[in-house]
């Protein structure tokens, strides 16, 4: 849900602030804090239920602690996030999962409810005593397992709310309460009670029948839905993590004439540091010595490296691929553009807010009106002469028969059958916010470097001068190239040797920076490069080869000239390659009812030739990282729902931003975190697979949602009229939650759409 609403702030000054909100049980608590802070005067809220933060936007003149208390009177605790440490973060981890106590109390509940509900539904276990012994294991799961339900209803009660929360404390506590009244002051605990598995329709009074296992099992049931939900939602903020890790950890800062290793964070504007081959650039700055090639294709997209020399800017985090460089720092910290980047990826996180889910929507209006009806009963029965048992019978029938297992159950069983799925299929689906945007998306915007191509250098044609044998092109420039740690020499060597195997050694090997390589290769002194390199030896290209040389780079690919012994003799095209699977992926998306749009930082002609290979007719090329975000903001606001992919850093905000984000998993981890879906195998015909599973199993969420509160609303007139024991109750509950698992588990008969081979 992305927040689009208009900027009301008054006039004056404002400044925003970020909070950690704590307590928040289902979407439905982040709408009551946001509408609380929206109350005070001059402030805009935004409460992400995923994250468990929210954006203000306040007048300067507003203590941050006003705030703070709003939230707390709201019933939540909020904090301002304090700056930690990459090593607290690396070392407290474990210590601060905050699934670990929810993971605990679904495995004691688990341990505890199997055998009170073996003991209930199975006769012949029903030893002497034996409803004593359910008592002692179903009170821990009751009153500690499930003291989040309890703790959180009574804080929506104090605020004069209802969740599904309050139904299931509300439900769980009847039964064994009853169970208690009929095991103390009736007749259920008297020795050899047994509890038969009947389903009759009768007016009883009820105390001789107890409910632990209904209790016990609605617990346990929703507690697992609870803990799996919990584990997506720790995830979200990941993205932000990732990224900022991505840069250099240590610098060797020019101090003089000698060098000092020192922090990143240390780095000043004006410092003068060293990056050395293979080496990451600690911060934005400007080359002050050295020319090498940059690799800047996770934060630009660029699959070629850039060409760099003294004057030139380059940006932290990108890859030195050459030679050694001294570069003057003139950005650092909050400042870079990497830093700039990781801002766009929580500001398009923060506004996209988690779906608030059916079932919350759902049990607004069915548990008032649920907690009315059982209200209502019992005072009906006692008010018709009834017996108090009798009344109470009927009461807590209601209740049972409306606790919500089936309805907690729906969600969490389709999505862990879809997303086992999925996994087995290289698609990894991270929650049900994902699904709902699945169904509505109609364009579908690629990134083209490691998406639609396969992101890496690679020899796709050799032109030869007249005479010259292509092997032997490849066996000289292979062999010099491979002494080169050039991304460029490295596609060379690397084709070369698939296609003449073994390269003979070199001789006098020498790397002129930013124009190629040469040296001594079997007797011939060979040059590989740019072709001023060749015309500096007086090495010029004959026209067939100039003509070669100037179509390939129309086509945006890279050209290599070779030659030796005076002549030039062949120019090597390299390019990044379109996947071989790229082609059908995009008629599947197309048979779904999506559009393709393909963009891209790389040039234009690259990228239109790419889109005509494959068959994509709109192109959006040359964007900067910002601009890639901008664009999905456009099209969302022609009315498009957009789903994108991609799998570079610079993918990563336009991945949050979009309505539904797909990251192939080949990529860097800020795409996957950042992203709702994660391709695994790197397939883009895995993205049209993901849409299809991810369609059918909001569907069966559906399906579950709809036969979850029929069975509600067929069975609660009866219950209310007395025809319906609590234990007929807890048998129509386990069968609809027994319906509602196995109509999820016809997911695993999903298929692939891919062909074999």
């Amino acid at each position: 849900m992305t927040s689009t609403s208009p900027d009301l702030r008054p006039a004056g000054e404002q400044r925003d602030i970020e909070l950690a909100i704590g307590g928040m049980t289902c979407a439905s608590c982040a709408m009551r804090i946001e509408r609380k802070l929206n109350k005070l005067d001059g402030v805009t809220a935004t409460v992400n239920y995923a994250t468990e933060k929210a954006k203000v936007v306040f007048p300067v003149g507003l203590d941050p602690a006003t705030l703070v208390s709003q939230v707390e009177a709201a019933g939540y605790s909020a904090t301002v996030p304090q700056p930690e440490s990459t090593e607290r973060k690396e070392t407290d981890a474990e210590e601060d999962d905050p699934t670990r106590p929810l993971r605990q109390r679904l495995i004691g509940s688990l341990v505890l409810s199997v055998p009170v509900i073996a003991l209930a539904m199975v006769p012949a276990l029903q030893f002497t005593y034996w409803q004593w012994i359910s008592l002692t294991l179903a009170a821990p799961v009751i009153v500690w397992a499930a003291w989040p339900f309890h703790k959180a209803a009574w804080t929506n009660l104090r605020h004069g709310a209802a969740t599904m929360d309050t139904l299931i404390s509300m439900g769980t506590l009847a039964a064994f309460a009853w169970s208690l009244y009929a095991l103390l002051f009736g007749s259920a605990g008297t020795p050899g009670m047994t509890h038969p598995f009947e389903l009759t329709i009768e007016r009883i009074g009820g105390d001789g029948n107890i409910y632990l296992e209904v209790a016990a099992g609605v617990t346990t049931f929703i507690l697992a839905g609870r803990y799996f939900e919990a584990r997506s939602k720790r995830r979200a903020g990941a993205a932000l993590r990732t990224l900022l890790e991505l840069g250099a950890k240590e610098v060797a800062v020019l101090r003089g004439d000698r060098e000092e290793r020192i922090p990143v964070e240390r780095l000043v504007v004006g410092d003068r540091f060293v990056v050395r081959p293979g080496e990451k650039i600690a911060t934005d700055g400007v080359i002050e010595e050295g020319s090498s090639a940059v690799d800047a294709s996770m934060l630009t997209g660029e699959s070629v490296p850039v060409e760099v020399g003294p004057g030139d800017p380059v940006v932290g985090a990108t890859v030195n691929s050459g030679g050694r460089l001294v570069v003057r720092a003139t950005r650092v910290g909050s400042d870079t553009q990497l830093s700039q980047m990781a801002k766009l990826v929580e500001e398009a996180q923060t506004g996209k807010a988690a779906v608030q889910r059916l079932a919350d929507r759902i049990s607004g209006v069915f548990v008032p009106i649920v907690i009315a009806l059982a209200v209502g009963t019992l005072a009906f029965w006692l008010g018709a002469g009834g017996t108090a048992s009798a009344a109470f019978t009927a009461a807590v029938a209601v209740l049972i028969i409306a606790c919500p297992c089936a309805l907690g159950l729906a969600t969490p069983t389709a999505l862990l059958v879809g997303t086992g799925r999925g996994a087995q299929l290289g698609i990894l689906i991270k929650g049900p916010e994902v699904l709902e945007s699945t169904r509505r998306v109609d364009t579908i915007v690629l990134d083209k470097t490691g998406t639609v191509t396969t992101g890496k250098m690679a020899l796709i044609d050799v032109h030869t001068a007249d005479g010259v044998e292509p092997g032997e092109v490849l066996r000289l420039a292979g062999a010099l190239e491979n002494a080169s740690e050039h991304p460029i020499a490295q596609a060379v060597a690397n084709g070369a040797r698939d296609r003449v195997g073994d390269l003979p050694s070199v001789e006098g090997f020498t790397n002129i920076e930013g124009l190629g390589v040469q040296g001594i290769v079997d007797g011939k002194a060979v040059l590989v490069g740019r072709t001023s390199l060749l015309e500096d030896w007086s090495q010029h290209l004959p026209p067939t080869l100039a003509q070669a040389k100037a179509m390939a780079e129309q086509q945006g690919r890279t050209a290599v000239a070779v030659g030796w012994d005076g002549q030039a003799r062949a120019v090597l095209i390299v390019a990044d390659t379109v996947k071989s699977t790229s082609a059908e992926a995009i008629r599947q998306l197309r048979e779904l009812g999506l559009t393709p749009v393909l963009l891209t930082g790389d040039n234009a002609s690259v990228a239109k030739a790419v889109a005509a290979e494959v068959g994509i007719e709109q192109v959006i090329a040359e964007v900067l990282p910002q601009d890639k975000v901008e664009v999905v903001k456009g099209l969302q606001a022609e009315g498009k729902v957009v789903a994108m992919v991609g799998d570079g850093v610079n993918d990563a905000a336009a991945l949050a931003q979009a309505d539904l984000g797909l990251a192939m998993g080949t990529g860097t981890d800020v795409a996957i975190e950042a992203s709702d879906l994660t391709l695994v195998r790197g397939d883009l015909r895995v993205a049209a697979d993901a849409i299809r599973l991810s369609r059918r199993t909001l569907r069966t969420i559906r399906g579950n949602l709809f036969w979850a509160f029929a069975y509600n609303v067929a069975a609660l007139p009866l219950a209310a009229a007395g025809l319906l024991n609590p234990m007929i109750a807890g048998a129509t509950m386990a069968f609809s939650s027994v319906f509602v698992v196995s109509n999820s588990l016809r997911l695993r008969g999903f298929r692939s759409a891919i062909t074999a081979g």
